[in-house]
């Protein structure tokens, strides 16, 4: 585990853009598998996270069409919620970050570390957006 001081400005990144913060295996079930529409985007420490992936997620919610409810755990810290997130995510490997587009309660869309990393954030937000377009 991080400590939480050294994590809190990560997760007040997403946050202070009206992400929800789910820290139970149990409250990450519920929420995907809640009728509608829900981004869950795995946070990390890493600097794709900061470059990237916060700064994508945050740009893709605010396009027109949005999932119903956007949420986060953070990976090494949020264990059982990341864990079953990871499990719903299937049969995609774990990786963190990660975005994942659930619409009720299936996986529909998918975004790895791998098209993260050296990516700007507004192709990956453009990504989102046409997910968003698509399913929600």
């Amino acid at each position: 585990m991080y400590p939480e001081d050294m994590i809190a400005p990560m997760r007040a990144d997403l946050t202070s853009a009206g992400f929800e913060e789910v820290r139970t295996a149990q409250d990450m079930e519920n929420v995907v598998k809640s009728d509608g529409t829900t981004l869950v985007v795995i946070n990390s420490v890493c600097g794709c996270a900061a470059a990237n992936a916060r700064p994508a997620a945050k740009l893709a919610v605010q396009h027109s069409k949005r999932p119903d409810r956007v949420v986060t755990s953070f990976a090494g810290n949020d264990k059982d919620a990341v864990n079953k997130a990871r499990e719903l995510m299937a049969p995609f490997p774990p990786s963190s970050p990660s975005m994942a587009l659930f619409k009720n309660g299936q996986l529909v869309h998918m975004i790895e570390r791998h098209h993260i990393e050296g990516r700007m954030a507004e192709l990956i937000a453009d990504n989102l957006k046409q997910a968003f377009d698509e399913h929600c």
